[in-house]
């Protein structure tokens, strides 16, 4: 059954893969020391020949990070010649060197930047003609010839791409699709890897091997964190396509950040904003490098009588006022789009005045007034907010997804989520229903904005009934509403009404951007800036890579690697665990200080002392994934998953107690089915339902602290791996964060467990006068139960021992306060009646 499922999944990935954005990034000379730099070797140790002639081809994509630098070089294993390509996209123009190192430059290509600087890609091709001893360099459309060049008859290439010797000055840029030879034999290699070392040609083949590399495929699944800024008043944002910069403005001042260069900055307002922000809506008219503020509505309490709509020229950043028109009611979270074409804004939905719209407003930049659009039609769109909208180019049609509202627009009546689209043809007004879905998971809303791409749309969708929640990306068919989520997640906080994210994508760049802007008091506000390559994968596709041709030698070799990293790192432990013993044998008279290192961030890991934590294969901290319920789902199943494992029934009957099994059963299944979501994003750890009853199992390829410290205790490891366990509960107390009575047994049967050795480990230390040791030791106890007597006594007798008596008194003190505000009462004994 294995078999045909990984059969299966290589076929899938085969088909399905060519169309992601894969393809190998180069760390920089700007961006990393030297030894952190990329170099990829095409053929690695492997010898080939080429005779008549041969070219290099490969997809260029080019950073502004570093825009100077070498591409790549060519040896020859037959003779001492070598080529490099040089690259300065430094001043107007980008320049190509194609040199004889050490010799002269044979080509020198220069090409207007405008050119170039916006392709994702280019076709780039040097061709070596072996008969008429000459060189190409292709870039793009343009073709550039070397006569007379000296070239062997015969050429055995070496190829190395990035950092090479002595050459270690690298620009900023990426490949993909490289290939190399001849109508006799050529070698492909499309870069689709999305980790580790090894490349692997068209075949499967491991063929290559590279050295700090940085997969493109991984930007198409993880949301890259580029920037953040913070206003102390009321802010807007948006991205400008044109100019590819993010605008984040508030009435004295815009941050400008520039998502091509990675620059940032700020201008200062001559003059205010003539609008008084409250919300901070916008929209942008790319074609007059314009940005419009708005606000359609102002409560009368206000007072405020000043205009509604300014414009902010975005050559000169000054402000023009433009309209003092307003709606008759306030609309937070409405969708909207710009139609430059009939320079009018358009927008739809939205909720204020306990009421939420279901009117078509336009504001046209011309007469400078709002108006309503007049839709007709069979279908109605029920009154919402929460909108999602965007805009078809073909058919002159805006669409409308989602949101939350109800049939009367009156809030009293209570809301309900919309999972539904609808299109309004904007040649005719006419507004028809396209679908609408069930929707048996946790409820959602989507942004404001929406990427129209042929036959499907892409949004960014939220439970904003959380204060902490996750942003993930959603792709739905025009059709029939079908979808697939996308990318990890991203954080936002949203307590607030105004807090808000958006969407927008480059079709140069190649990308799309998310903003969340979360406010902490309607006034106050942070800016996060995020991007992810185009198209966009699931997990399954990320993880899904496998060589076709892997054999089974690859896999033992896998498996004798492991075995060699697990013997390294045991014996680094062992050293490490000598030294420490040699260095506890010495009393000193010196202040001492506990060494707390934690382990974290490993992928694949989970933490359950301290805070609850949990990273995935990519090593990203995705506990913020969990919510809540979520939480206490996984916990539960965990601990009963020492026995046999946990009945639905009694799932049901501990988390939602007095509610009807009936009732209960759809709440269960949606925390279930999420919960497994989450779980996918890791390695080694799956959720089982077998035989009635739920389960956690967990392999050697998904670390959890819990799991690891009962381990050590139940196999009376505690001195082969004394470090580990004291790094694991240096954490904090296990399920710190949870008093509910739900957990307690949980807790209180693993404390059970560890006390008794904490105090062995404690007498041992102090009684073999390894005080640093029994420090230890009472440390950790402390943290379980920081008011134990026993381990008061063993830490300040220690500290005494070490002539440490400001420290023994220092701890002393702490735990007396520390006592006090527990009990309420003094602590009984004194410094010096301590015993042990």
């Amino acid at each position: 059954m294995k078999t045909y499922y990984y059969l299966l999944l290589i076929i899938l990935f085969s088909i399905s893969q060519e169309s992601f954005s894969q393809g190998l990034k180069f760390r920089s000379s700007k961006e990393q020391p030297i030894d952190k730099r990329t170099s990829y070797n095409v053929f690695g140790d492997k010898s080939v020949m080429f005779s008549g002639y041969y070219n290099i081809e490969f997809d260029l994509s080019l950073y502004q990070a570093t825009p100077i630098g070498y591409i790549l070089r060519i040896k020859n294993q037959k003779n001492d010649k070598i080529y490099n390509l040089f690259y300065d996209g430094q001043g107007d123009n980008i320049q190509f060197k194609f040199n004889e190192e050490g010799k002269s430059s044979l080509i020198t290509a220069k090409i207007n930047k405008a050119e170039l600087i916006n392709l994702p890609w280019f076709k780039t091709i040097i061709s070596f003609d072996l008969v008429n001893n000459s060189i190409k360099l292709t870039i793009h459309n343009r073709t550039f010839v070397a006569n007379n060049a000296g070239l062997p008859e015969k050429y055995y290439p070496i190829i190395i791409f990035g950092k090479s010797d002595y050459l270690i000055d690298v620009p900023s840029f990426a490949i993909q699709n490289v290939s190399v030879g001849n109508n006799d034999k050529k070698y492909t290699f499309v870069l689709k890897e999305n980790r580790g070392n090894i490349v692997h040609d068209s075949n499967g083949r491991e063929t290559g091997d590279v050295i700090n590399p940085e997969w493109l495929i991984n930007d198409s699944y993880q949301w890259k964190f580029k920037t953040l800024f913070k206003s102390k008043t009321v802010a807007g944002a948006n991205y400008n396509p044109e100019k590819k910069e993010i605008y984040y403005f508030n009435k004295d001042s815009i941050y400008i950040y520039n998502v091509r260069s990675g620059e940032i900055k700020t201008e200062v307002f001559k003059k205010n904003c003539p609008v008084m922000l409250t919300l901070g809506t916008n929209f942008i008219d790319p074609k007059l490098h314009k940005l419009y503020a708005y606000e359609v509505y102002f409560d009368e309490s206000s007072k405020y009588k000043g205009p509604s709509v300014a414009s902010l020229n975005l050559d000169t950043y000054q402000w023009t006022t433009e309209s003092s028109d307003k709606l008759p009611t306030q609309l937070h979270h409405h969708g909207s789009y710009f139609d430059t074409d009939n320079h009018r804004y358009i927008l739809f939905g939205g909720f204020g005045n306990m009421h939420y719209n279901k009117i078509f407003y336009t504001f046209d930049t011309e007469s400078k007034a709002w108006d309503t659009l007049r839709v007709k039609g069979d279908a109605t769109i029920h009154p919402r907010y929460f909108v999602s909208m965007g805009y078809q180019k073909k058919n002159n049609s805006l669409y409308v997804f989602g949101g939350m509202g109800n049939k009367s627009g009156e809030q009293v009546v209570g809301r309900k989520y919309f999972y539904d689209l609808y299109k309004v043809d904007l040649n005719t007004k006419n507004v028809t229903k396209l679908w609408k879905i069930e929707w048996n998971n946790e409820n959602v809303v989507p942004v404001r904005g929406m990427v129209i791409q042929d036959s499907c749309f892409y949004t960014l969708c939220y439970p904003e009934h959380y204060s902490n929640s996750f942003l993930r990306l959603y792709r739905f068919s025009l059709k029939d509403g079908s979808y697939k989520i996308l990318g990890d997640s991203i954080p936002i906080h949203s307590d607030k009404i105004t807090t808000n994210a958006n969407l927008y994508f480059d079709n140069q760049l190649n990308t799309l951007f998310a903003t969340v802007q979360e406010f902490d008091d309607d006034i106050r506000s942070v800016l996060k800036v995020y991007s992810l390559s185009f198209p966009p994968i699931t997990a399954e596709e990320l993880s899904g890579y496998l060589p076709v041709k892997t054999t089974n030698i690859y896999r033992w070799l896998a498996v004798l690697s492991s075995l060699i990293l697990i013997a390294i790192i045991f014996i680094w432990r062992q050293s490490r665990r000598r030294n420490r013993n040699q260095e506890s044998e010495e009393i000193t008279t010196e202040p001492v200080t506990i060494k707390k290192q934690h382990i974290t961030d490993i992928p694949n890991s989970i933490y359950l002392f301290g805070e609850f934590t949990v990273y995935n294969r990519q090593k990203r901290d995705i506990s913020y994934m969990f919510s809540s319920k979520i939480k206490q789902v996984f916990l539960l199943i965990l601990q009963y998953s020492k026995e046999e494992g946990i009945t639905s029934q009694k799932l049901s009957h501990l988390l939602w107690p007095d509610i009807s099994e009936a009732k209960v059963k759809n709440s269960r299944g949606v925390t279930i089915n999420n919960l497994r979501k989450i779980l996918k994003e890791l390695d080694g750890i799956e959720l089982i339902y077998d035989k009635g009853l739920y389960k956690i199992e967990l392999s050697g390829n998904c670390y959890c602290d819990y799991e690891r410290c009962l381990h050590i205790i139940s196999s009376n490891l505690t001195e082969k791996n004394k470090e580990e366990l004291l790094q694991i509960l240096y954490r904090g107390k296990f399920l710190q964060s949870y008093d509910l009575s739900l957990f307690d047994q949980f807790k209180g049967t693993l404390e059970q467990e560890l006390e008794p050795l904490l105090v062995t480990e404690m007498k041992k230390g102090y009684n073999n006068n390894d005080y640093p040791s029994t420090l230890s030791f009472a440390e950790a106890m402390l943290i379980i139960d920081p008011i134990n007597d026993e381990a008061l006594a063993y830490q300040v007798k220690s500290l005494q021992k070490m002539k440490q008596n400001y420290e023994a008194q220092r701890h002393y003190l702490d735990f007396v306060n520390h006592y006090k505000k527990t009990m309420g009462v003094d602590y009984p004994h004194s410094f010096n009646d301590l015993r042990i």
